[in-house]
C-alpha cells in the first residue's frame, strides 16, 4: 500500500485506531466510518485523524 493514500481513523472515546485508504482526488472531506471497537465491544464511529 502506498503511504500517501493511508489515513488513520481514530475513535474519540477509546483512542483506538484503524488504518485505511483514501482517494484524495475524489474525496476532499474527512472520512467517518463505523468500525468495531474491541474495548466497547460494539460498532462505533471512527473519524479521520492526523498521522
Amino acid at each position: 500500500m502506498s503511504q500517501d493514500k493511508l489515513i488513520q481513523i481514530k475513535n474519540k472515546q477509546t483512542g483506538e485506531t484503524y488504518w485505511t485508504r483514501k482517494n484524495k482526488k475524489l474525496v476532499e472531506r474527512k472520512i467517518e466510518l463505523k468500525k468495531f471497537s474491541k474495548k466497547l465491544r460494539k460498532h462505533v464511529v471512527f473519524k479521520e485523524a492526523k498521522k
